[in-house]
């Protein structure tokens, strides 16, 4: 039998997905596991975005829609990035894909081609390296203090560098560019002649003041070389209905609309009329309530002996570096250890780029989260 693909062979699967998958099959054995790990909110749906399914499945609209996504919620999306982030695009530059991750393996996709290089900040999501590689292209690994600079991104850049990933606020460090961080990285990227993949899908989730800049927004010279990628996943705590978009360039959004043509199509038409109706009902209320549980969490864990973690500025996860905590085994041996021993699961940071490190989701109830935080400490004294 001929081989199988070995550039399909060479992707890793996704560490997040797999440890949820463990801890939801240990809950439905009967165990009892506090589930830190996933990267959804806990709160409910906007109401509209219900509203706006249900009133789409009566009205019968089960048909194929445009391959970028219906004109209504691509108009809207165009009126959020005018609004939010200071983005002029039309409804053209705007194609709504199935969920941010599919928006953003369409960007990479788009611009990445065989011998490419792609600088991608460490800590990461786990997901860049692996759409990176699918595309041909080599991930450059830059290790940082959470944040890239601009020395540390004209350090990694050779000949074939084409693009560098910017997310923020960050997964899994939470934290957010200021506006003159991501100017000094601009003049490099003008320098240098690079794309940017620029995640925002945490923006919402910023508890400093004001906004979250875009890179894009500082001209338009870096609008045009920019994918700006987000959706309403986190916002409006819909991570199961899929829809994300990218913002880009008129002969980017050309590709990659040509590309979503050949693979899904469009997203589910019923899931985009909910996302329609989400966008003018996001639960600023609940979103704001994530930082009252960063603080306690923060103020919780690092009052660990051996734990150091910053302060984050936004999404909803501690970094924390519990290299003082692993006795000789590796952040996966810990991780796996406090779950058989407390129930309590965290993903390691192997899968992100730093293997001292651990991941913890505060974005469920207060009383899993300190009832998890009182095992994490007992099982760190032991």
């Amino acid at each position: 039998m001929k081989r199988l693909s070995s550039r399909a062979d060479s992707i890793r699967p996704s560490p997040t997905l797999s440890l949820n998958a463990q801890l939801t099959a240990r809950r439905t054995a009967g165990e009892e596991v506090l589930n830190l790990s996933v990267g959804e909110p806990d709160f409910p749906m906007p109401d509209r975005a219900r509203e706006y399914a249900a009133k789409a499945i009566a009205d019968g609209r089960n048909r194929y829609t445009d391959v970028a996504g219906i004109p209504e919620l691509r108009e809207r999306i165009r009126r959020k990035l005018a609004e939010d982030n200071a983005l002029e695009y039309t409804p053209d530059d705007v194609v709504v894909a199935n969920g941010a991750k599919h928006a953003l393996f369409n960007a990479f996709l788009a611009l990445c081609e065989d011998g490419d290089e792609v600088v991608v900040p460490a800590p990461y999501w786990v997901t860049y390296p692996e759409q990176v590689r699918v595309t041909g292209a080599r991930p450059v690994i830059v290790p940082t203090a959470a944040k890239l600079t601009a020395e540390q991104l004209a350090a990694a850049v050779t000949p074939r560098t084409k693009a560098v990933v910017l997310n923020s606020p960050g997964n899994p460090t939470g934290a957010t560019y200021s506006r003159a961080e991501l100017a000094a990285l601009a003049e490099v990227v003008l320098r240098h002649d690079l794309f940017v993949v620029e995640d925002l899908i945490y923006e919402y989730f910023h508890y400093g003041d004001g906004g979250v800049p875009s890179i894009a927004s500082l001209g338009p010279e870096l609008q045009a070389r920019t994918v700006v990628v987000n959706g309403v996943s986190k916002s409006c705590a819909m991570t199961g209905w899929r829809v994300g978009y990218t913002a880009a360039p008129p002969e980017i959004a050309r590709l990659i609309r040509r590309l979503q043509g050949q693979a899904t199509s469009n997203v589910s038409v019923v899931a985009q009329y909910a996302a329609l109706g989400a966008m003018d009902d996001v639960p600023w209320d609940a979103i704001r309530s994530y930082r009252y549980r960063r603080d306690l969490a923060h103020r919780r864990l690092t009052a660990i002996d051996g734990v150091r973690c910053p302060l984050p500025t936004g999404a909803f996860y501690l970094f924390p570096d519990v290299s003082a905590l692993l006795a000789g085994r590796t952040a996966d041996e810990f991780c796996s250890a406090l779950l058989t021993e407390t129930g309590v699961g965290l993903v390691p940071g192997t899968g992100f780029g730093a293997p001292d490190h651990v991941r913890l989701s505060y974005a469920v109830d207060i009383p899993v989260l300190d009832e998890a935080l009182d095992r994490l400490a007992a099982f760190a004294a032991a």
